[in-house]
């Protein structure tokens, strides 16, 4: 058992892909920071705005910005796209690009500027070659092209340095939801050329939930219309007796109040983990582990594998069927046996993280295959 997971007796955790436990210096941490609270009050809040600068940069090593002032600090994935979809101007006839496997946020966001007259296009990714897809649904009114780094149901990694390219060559705006590949491979904003990069921090990041980081590209934030304002988004943050004031540089324009300091707190101390431990050490680990699951499933002839097996097209997130089996009631015993994973795409899906002991992988198909069996 890794030291900074002492998970409970029984609890096999397969399920990082929805929400991951904390390292024991992310909950040491908060746990420091609540006592501080309560016996200090805010008499150190300069080294809390530490903190927060030291976020940041983590931050933006984590997706490869090229400045700190290029990160946001927001609530959640869907305020970010939010941020995009409601800042952009648009014109009737536009159309924005995805696919029909994305995760709620980085849908209906889009489908909700249907009264502005903007059509959301759907590609089929289940198909050779899902970017082609895509490709295809561009046309002279598309403005924007938002899709996830990985799938969050069937486990798809999508090609993004090839759709980045795609949308530099037609002028279109370029958006990821990336929150199930930050913190479990590494990621490269730069390579991929994105104009915007969203993410919540509480699952392969090992954060809380309600702090999320929004890459926003310079000549991208400049387009986007703010329609929040208060004191933390101007450039003179802190002269609380100026009158005058001006919207700030960076992308701190999109954070009108007060930080989350708890949350800060909690995600820089994950973020410091995944530091030590290198992002090419975790991607390492984390792939050999999905690819057991997938050798695993495919030498049971009751198991299918839905996510695709070629290491290009997956990532941490690993979903099959039990054929004969309701997948339901499998998920819901799984579940009571301490099997910590998650209903998707038709199927169970399993997400270990680096860390994930052997043993525990083992555990999660063992009961698996006593399930099917039984319905044989």
């Amino acid at each position: 058992m890794h030291p900074e997971f002492p998970l409970q007796k029984n609890l096999y955790y397969l399920n990082h892909a929805a929400v991951s436990p904390w390292p024991t210096r992310t909950a040491t941490a908060v746990q420091a920071f609540a006592r501080e609270n309560q016996c200090q009050g805010s008499m150190r809040y300069l080294q809390w705005l530490k903190i927060e600068t030291s976020l940041r940069q983590q931050l933006q090593w984590l997706v490869g910005a090229q400045s700190p002032d290029d990160i946001a600090l927001l609530k959640n994935t869907s305020e970010g796209l939010s941020i995009i979809a409601y800042g952009l101007d648009w014109k009737e006839g536009d159309n924005v690009v995805s696919t029909d496997q994305e995760f709620p946020s980085n849908r209906i966001v889009w489908e909700s500027l249907a009264s502005q007259g903007v059509t959301l296009r759907q590609a089929d990714v289940n198909q050779v070659d899902p970017e082609q897809a895509m490709i295809d649904l561009m046309d002279h009114n598309t403005r924007l092209l938002s899709v996830s780094s990985v799938q969050y149901g069937t486990g798809l990694r999508m090609d993004l340095v090839r759709l980045g390219q795609a949308c530099r060559a037609r002028g279109i705006l370029f958006c990821v939801d990336a929150i199930q590949s930050l913190g479990a491979h590494s990621f490269d904003v730069q390579t991929i050329q994105a104009d915007f990069v969203v993410a919540d921090g509480h699952k392969w990041m090992l954060g809380p939930e309600g702090l999320a980081v929004f890459y926003a590209h310079e000549s991208a934030r400049d387009q986007l219309t703010l329609h929040q304002y208060g004191w933390h988004m101007v450039e003179q943050v802190g002269d609380f007796d100026r009158q005058t004031w001006e919207v700030a540089a960076s992308a701190r324009r999109f954070e009108a109040g007060s930080p989350n300091m708890l949350a800060i707190h909690a995600l820089q101390a994950s973020l410091s983990l995944l530091q030590e431990v290198g992002m090419e050490a975790v991607e390492d680990a984390m792939m050999q582990r999905s690819r057991w699951f997938i050798e695993r499933i495919q030498s049971e002839p009751s198991l299918y594998l839905i996510t695709p097996e070629s290491d290009a097209r997956h990532a941490g997130i690993i979903t099959f069927h039990c054929k004969g089996v309701d997948q339901l009631a499998l998920y819901h015993t799984l579940m009571d046996q301490g099997v910590m994973c998650a209903y998707r795409a038709g199927g169970i899906r399993f997400s270990p993280h680096f860390y994930t002991p052997w043993h525990v992988l083992e555990k999660g198909i063992a009961c698996v295959l006593e399930v099917c069996d039984a319905a044989i």
